[in-house]
């Protein structure tokens, strides 16, 4: 189910896109101002995103500009003025798409589905607050971005994909160094377990995400 985040000040305009957007089957969440929509988005991972370019507390241009920074996520702008700068700035700030009230709901689900079916791959992943991003690789605890390295990403891709999957030794060892069947010690595995447990855990000692299953090799647990 795609998951889209409605940042409108109009009541009467957010609930009616809510509740629209609900039943054609997305999961619609919803925020009021920037401040809203940035304690909203510190717990989710949307697939797109419509943007009121007038909000109380802020600029939906400059909010665009921000989100650009760190994630693809789809953006569908809305604005009363019908004015071809408005658009052109929202297209440059990196909206992908731009629509000027009053528009009909119809056209503004069709664009919508047409955006989000341009970006299905490399959709980011969510889980025990974590958010990966394969198209940025960037991961992100929180709002926090973690610097891992190249084989810590790679491994923690590997899980986020595969999430109450158990893959073992030999798995791991194939998808992330041995692809070229190159020999490396599968003790190699465990250290940078290890190593990236200590980023992502909030007690290594007693991991929550990344757990070992004794004699098969270690499963990320779904949050």
């Amino acid at each position: 189910m795609k998951k889209i985040l409605i940042i409108e000040d109009d009541t009467d305009l957010q609930e009616g896109l809510a509740f629209s957007l609900r039943t054609d089957g997305y999961d619609t969440y919803t925020a009021g101002s920037i401040q809203e929509a940035v304690h909203v988005m510190s717990g989710n991972c949307f697939d797109g995103m419509i943007l009121d370019c007038n909000l109380p507390d802020g600029s939906g241009f400059q909010f665009c500009r921000e989100i650009r920074k760190t994630s693809n996520i789809c953006i569908l702008m809305l604005t009363a003025r019908d004015t071809e700068l408005d658009e052109v700035k929202a297209l440059e700030l990196g909206a992908d798409d731009y629509m000027t009230k009053p528009f009909s709901i119809a056209v503004l689900k069709a664009r919508l589905k047409r955006l989000l079916g341009r970006n299905d791959e490399g959709q980011c992943l969510l889980s025990h607050g974590i958010r990966l991003d394969p198209k940025e690789c960037r991961v992100y605890k929180g709002e926090e971005e973690i610097s891992l390295t190249k084989v810590e990403y790679k491994l923690l891709l590997f899980f986020m994909e595969n999430q109450n999957q158990v893959l073992s030794k030999e798995q791991i060892l194939e998808r992330i160094w041995d692809s070229e069947g190159r020999f490396v010690d599968e003790n190699i595995v465990s250290v940078n377990v290890r190593r990236l447990r200590q980023k992502v855990e909030e007690n290594p000692a007693e991991p929550a995400c990344i757990k070992t299953v004794h004699g098969l090799g270690y499963v990320w647990k779904e949050s």
